[in-house]
């Protein structure tokens, strides 16, 4: 008889979790919206330019002091090579919405055991973010020389925009999207935050060993993306490892409170 319980229990805990699709999409659709709006209210939209570089200045300070303030070095060593910045400037425009929002559909639908804990890690992740973007405006290396509205103008920067001087498949520092878009939520890097969520995430179901190589370069070339396209300080990318790490734990926390309490109710 005990036996017969602990295998009805057993199979109680290993029962997929009944999800909605449209309730997932309105969940994380609503909560992007959000963050956002909420995202763009800080920075470029409300900081001084001489507060974001005056924070830039701290970063870069750091970076010299750890004997690695490199970026304006890697910049320049491929700054010739148009088709690779190119390449380079919609890698990072665009894979991370790709390869994220690939990485949630594939955990939905072959992986429903555990999509919902992922997804609550990742939507944590991304709201720690807003701390970062309310507290430290900062303002990326691309902005140094830039001598627009939100940019420093300094003579003596290094670095290149490449987006505003090569182009990829859309900019959100010209035009419309110069004013709408927070040109100083740079500390942490979503970017290298989401890429390095996905390959956690995707790990442990990816069997074949050319997949989980490129799975493994996929952070790697994130990290490398943001800094030669001058859009992150590599320490922004710390960042992002940071916010992942403490939206790992309260996010998997967060969703087993909510799985007992679902499984309370029931």
């Amino acid at each position: 008889m005990q036996e017969q319980k602990i295998e009805q229990t057993e199979k109680g805990n290993s029962r997929e979790p009944k999800l909605n699709w449209f309730r997932e999409l309105l969940l994380i659709g609503i909560f992007y919206a959000v963050y956002s709006w909420v995202r763009n209210q800080f920075g470029s939209a409300t900081v001084e330019p001489e507060i974001a570089l005056r924070n830039a200045g701290h970063m870069i300070d750091v970076e010299r002091f750890v004997g690695l303030y490199i970026e304006a070095n890697i910049q320049s060593w491929f700054i010739d090579w148009d088709p690779f910045i190119r390449f380079w400037n919609i890698f990072y425009g665009t894979l991370h919405f790709i390869v994220t929002l690939g990485a949630l559909l594939y955990l939905y639908f072959r992986q429903p055991k555990v999509y919902p804990r992922w997804r609550t890690i990742g939507l944590t992740t991304t709201g720690l973010a807003l701390i970062g973007f309310a507290t430290y405006p900062l303002m990326p290396p691309r902005l140094l020389g830039n001598c627009g509205t939100y940019g420093a103008c300094l003579e003596s920067s290094p670095f290149n925009d490449t987006v505003a001087e090569l182009g990829g498949l859309w900019s959100f520092d010209s035009g419309m999207m110069e004013n709408l878009s927070n040109q100083y939520a740079a500390m942490p890097s979503l970017h290298f935050a989401w890429a390095f969520w996905c390959y956690l995430a995707l790990k442990p179901f990816i069997q074949r060993r050319i997949s989980r190589s490129m799975l493994a370069l996929y952070p790697l070339c994130t990290l490398f993306a943001i800094v030669v396209t001058a859009n992150h300080y590599w320490i922004d990318a710390v960042g992002g490892g940071l916010i992942l790490w403490v939206g790992y734990w309260t996010g998997s926390h967060l969703q087993k409170w909510a799985d007992h309490q679902g499984s309370f109710r029931h």
